[in-house]
């Protein structure tokens, strides 16, 4: 028999604390994760948990840690299971989820002045279980049960909604394979609280300017050191390009795409670097190449003045999907709202400066609509 299972609702409101929040809001947060974590519940009770309960954990380096660590050993079994929402990060893929937790681990060490991300595990909606501090180390969520407890939270909390079933699922596995690998004892409770004791969730932005993408760093996709020219920001014009050769529409597959890519550039074509600043690929995944501040090899006389993005892939009969397309448009926006573009840039085709193919007619029939063209 399972143990009787309590929800628990660490209510991670809003840095500015719940005052902020009117009566009927907070009716609402309150019914909303009931329903929430009641449906979590129910999923858990009407099975047996076991290990052929299927679930991927995507490691701290897959999703690009700070080096950072915390030295509070926990001892096992631990006999708490504590579950959290973090409030306004919902994210339904790895690459979007890697982000939001990069983020929230820069505000829980630089804002908080915790030693990491305070939660031992997260999921996101994605169905993917994301290591936190892990199993052996002792969390920062829940004043009084750090000690005494795994601390699991769930990407993001929309009101009177569940996680979704894949999210669901992966909690699931997780706490079944907590319990058979004796991190977690059979017999854990889940105590009910009213509200978390510490503010973790970063404040929601308002008024302000829309947020940049997510963006996979280097270092989670695996490039290897390399060193070219750094680039004179803001840069004048944005070049588009296409890879040609194959495409990806998976993050482990856009993964492997970017790092055969910069192998390419590297091995065969004796380049500083990859020679795109930035790739986009089928899944909506931003794959961070040279980067901002460093010059592209890809343009020919505009390398030191001009932002590369490239898309993944052979465009001349079909363009990229919706999803690419738009992750391009919002990085271009971001680079003129952080500074590194002019605001009075101009947007390219490859065609348009060297004699080439790319990024192939389908997609150039589509930059041609965007704005700041060059006719």
């Amino acid at each position: 028999m399972l143990p009787w299972l309590l929800v628990f609702s660490a209510l991670v409101f809003p840095a500015w604390g719940v005052s902020s929040l009117d009566k009927t809001q907070a009716k609402q947060v309150s019914e909303g994760l009931q329903h929430l974590f009641g449906n979590i519940s129910q999923l858990i009770e009407k099975s047996k948990l076991s290990l052929d309960d299927v679930f991927t954990i995507v490691s701290r380096k897959e999703w690009g840690a700070e080096a950072v660590s915390c030295s509070s050993r926990l001892t096992r079994p631990v006999e708490v299971l504590v579950t959290h929402h973090i409030f306004g990060s919902e994210c339904h893929n790895q690459a979007a989820c890697s982000q939001k937790l990069r983020e929230l681990q820069a505000y829980h060490v630089h804002n908080n002045s915790a030693c990491d991300v305070a939660y031992n595990f997260l999921v996101g909606n994605d169905g993917r279980v994301y290591e936190g501090v892990g199993w052996n180390i002792q969390g920062l969520h829940t004043q009084g049960y750090n000690n005494i407890s795994l601390g699991i939270a769930f990407f993001g909390s929309k009101e009177g909604h569940s996680p979704s079933p894949a999210a669901l699922s992966a909690m699931k596995g997780l706490i079944s394979y907590a319990v058979q690998k004796g991190y977690l004892s059979s017999g854990y409770i889940q105590p009910l609280l009213v509200k978390g004791e510490n503010c973790l969730a970063p404040p929601l932005k308002e008024n302000l300017k829309k947020a940049c993408p997510n963006i996979v760093p280097r270092s989670a996709w695996g490039a290897r050191k390399a060193h070219c020219p750094s680039l004179t920001l803001p840069a004048r014009y944005v070049i588009i390009l296409h890879t040609g050769g194959r495409t990806c529409s998976m993050y482990d597959e856009c993964r492997l795409l970017v790092r055969d890519l910069q192998s390419y550039f590297l091995d065969t074509l004796s380049a500083c670097d990859i020679g795109y600043n930035f790739a986009v690929g089928q899944d909506g995944g931003i794959y961070e190449g040279v980067g901002w501040n460093v010059q592209g090899s890809r343009v020919a006389g505009y390398n030191d003045i001009a932002l590369s993005i490239t898309f993944m892939g052979t465009f001349s009969g079909t363009p990229p999907n919706a999803t690419a397309l738009k992750a391009a448009q919002d990085l271009i926006q971001c680079a003129v709202d952080k500074g590194s573009l002019a605001s009075n840039y101009l947007l390219m085709g490859h065609s348009d400066v060297v004699n080439t193919l790319s990024p192939g007619k389908a997609l150039y029939d589509i930059i041609k609509t965007w704005p700041h063209f060059k006719h």
